[in-house]
């Protein structure tokens, strides 16, 4: 007997997979809590290392400091760089976003480091070579007394970053660092459960980002920016890409149906990065009419901003490639990869789901 499922339940929408401290996600009320705080509030008084010791002490039952994690993190990203030798090779001929992924694949355990802090040390470390070596130039050496938002700036850019890029990169790692059972994460915690090594699981996490429905690559907002071009070509072309059915970037979940929280902590930390708001006004512009004509289009449930809209804006401020965001989306993300595969590694259960059979059966 065939059992035809409805569209939501063949996603698995609202399907509890696991249970979990990490993060909880409440789309209707535009909530995301990050190990027991608002992301809002964790974004305005923790850093990236402090967010990332909180995950890692609830995944595992730890008790790491931010200190603890901070210190962790540089040695990782100095064991890093002296292994780029052994990691580039295999990179030879790809783009960022795939060499990124060979780049991942190849880490392996460090004596004297948990493999957590191995994989989240490493990661801007082999992003800011790949960047260095599209333009020519060699990999930037880390600083292991840095915190990780100013080395991986350093290490993408080849310059010390000022005091007010590393606050706004931090706050963009701490925002997106976890996110519920998203793609990736599922991804990560789905080969976590049959007891394979962090190191398999965070790199079939990344091989899940790279999709383009998971929203790990705002690179496209920028492109519609772009192809606006101007306060004065707004209407027109958002009208006339509505009337084509076209989707507009950076508007509209999968989970939230009101305005993705993210937006606005990302908002505020572009305001914060240079007084007249980078290129803010524009994207305020932008924003504004596109929220309008969307909701005029479907007055009961309108597509809001989500995070994708606000990281372009703020990624690009920062001088970071665009073919670049997916990795560094991913240095911020590692820390809730390491931390759901340690907590599904510890209840020791395999993620087993079932199908449902809708081809021909057998004629006796």
């Amino acid at each position: 007997m065939n059992i035809h499922l409805t569209k939501s339940q063949i996603g698995l929408d609202g399907v509890p997979a696991a249970e979990t401290v990490l993060s909880h996600v409440d789309g209707e009320r535009g909530e995301l809590i990050i190990a027991g705080e608002h992301v809002g509030r964790l974004a305005s008084q923790s850093s990236f290392e402090g967010v990332t010791a909180r995950l890692w002490n609830g995944a595992s039952k730890s008790n790491l400091s931010e200190a603890n994690v901070r210190a962790s993190l540089g040695t990782a990203r100095e064991r890093a760089f002296a292994r780029l030798g052994d990691l580039l090779p295999a990179t030879r001929g790809m783009g960022i976003v795939d060499g990124f992924r060979a780049g991942v694949a190849g880490l392996r355990a460090e004596n004297g480091l948990a493999h957590e802090a191995t994989i989240v040390g490493a990661l801007p470390v082999i992003a800011g070579a790949l960047v260095r070596r599209a333009k020519g130039l060699e990999p930037v050496a880390p600083d292991p007394n840095a915190s990780h938002a100013a080395d991986t700036l350093r290490m993408l850019r080849g310059s010390s970053p000022e005091p007010r890029e590393v606050a706004a990169l931090d706050a963009y790692l701490v925002t997106v660092c976890d996110h519920g059972m998203n793609a990736s994460t599922f991804t990560t915690r789905v080969v976590a459960s049959t007891q394979a090594d962090l190191f398999a699981a965070v790199t079939a996490g990344y091989c899940a980002l790279t999709g383009p429905l998971h929203g790990g690559a705002p690179e496209p907002v920028l492109e519609m920016l772009d192809a606006i071009g101007s306060s004065g070509r707004i209407r027109p072309w958002v009208d006339a890409a509505l009337a084509r059915g076209e989707r507009l970037m950076g508007f509209g979940h999968r989970v939230y149906r009101v305005r993705d929280p993210r937006a606005d902590v990302l908002k505020a930390a572009i305001e914060r990065l240079a007084a007249d708001g980078a290129d803010l006004p524009f994207a305020g512009e932008v924003e504004a009419y596109i929220r309008s004509a969307l909701r005029k289009k479907n007055p009961d449930r309108p597509l809001e901003t989500n995070v994708e809209f606000f990281t372009a804006i703020l990624l690009d401020a920062l001088a970071i490639p665009r073919q670049a965001f997916t990795p560094v989306f991913a240095v911020a993300r590692a820390a809730g990869w390491t931390a759901h595969a340690r907590e599904q590694q510890r209840t020791g259960r395999l993620i087993r789901p079932s199908s449902s059979y809708v081809g021909a059966m057998p004629a006796d």
